[in-house]
């Protein structure tokens, strides 16, 4: 089949679950857009869709959106990313990922046969939060976790939860995009793909909105916890 039909395809899906969660949609897309496309072309068209299903849910959740809780994870990715990009030209990356894979799913799945632990920490853990997720993104592009987590166990409303990871990812996918691009990465085709996949995206990401509006804050948080245990198990897999 051709691709300007499956990779539209792949994005409502992925737009459903961005919607439903407010993160998720690249660990759903890559690996499918990897078994049609190739990989350089992939990576693009992934971070492009991103922005804009992010910026579709920053503009739905735009009442949900608290400042003081999104500037500490924004301001902590800067100097994150550029430790990252040290980090990934030194340490192998498998191992980073194989840890991470196994801090991120041992947490989750403790959380789902326990109950999610809720702390009502200072929003200074956000600048902590967003360095590692700076870093751990440039160094090896699992970077949403510390961020995913740390907003997790807050005991946020689940609007509030989407609303701050949703805005952090799109901050994270502009500069990702403009890296793409003056790399010469970004073609005509990824942009063509792109459009192509615009209004699957927004049909997807109102599914997955209308579908979280009828969740209580504890099914929704069971739902992240287990999409995190799936996450931490594919990062594990992937690279032993």
């Amino acid at each position: 089949m051709s691709p300007f039909l499956l990779v539209p395809a792949i994005f409502f899906t992925a737009g459903m679950v961005q919607g439903l969660t407010g993160f998720g949609q690249a660990l759903l897309a890559m690996p499918l857009l990897a078994l049609i496309v190739d990989i350089k072309l992939a990576v693009p068209v992934c971070t492009l869709c991103g922005l804009v299903i992010n910026v579709d849910m920053t503009n739905r959740l735009r009442k949900s959106l608290d400042r003081a809780k999104i500037l500490p994870l924004i301001i902590g990715s800067i100097p994150g990313s550029i430790l990252g990009t040290m980090m990934l030209k030194e340490i192998n990356g498998d191992y980073i990922r194989v840890f991470l894979g196994c801090l991120i799913a041992g947490f989750a799945a403790y959380s789902l046969l326990a109950r999610t632990p809720k702390f009502n920490i200072s929003n200074k853990w956000g600048y902590f939060s967003g360095f590692l997720t700076g870093s751990i993104a440039a160094a090896v592009s699992a970077g949403g976790p510390p961020s995913i987590i740390y907003a997790s166990i807050q005991g946020w409303k689940k609007d509030t939860v989407k609303a701050t990871l949703v805005s952090l990812f799109l901050f994270s996918g502009i500069l990702a995009a403009v890296g793409h691009l003056i790399s010469g990465l970004t073609t005509l085709l990824a942009f063509k793909l792109v459009l192509a996949s615009v209004l699957p995206i927004f049909a997807g990401t109102y599914v997955g909105s209308k579908l979280s509006n009828r969740l209580s804050d504890e099914f929704y948080s069971r739902i992240v916890m287990t999409m995190l245990v799936i996450m931490g198990l594919m990062l594990i897999f992937q690279n032993v």
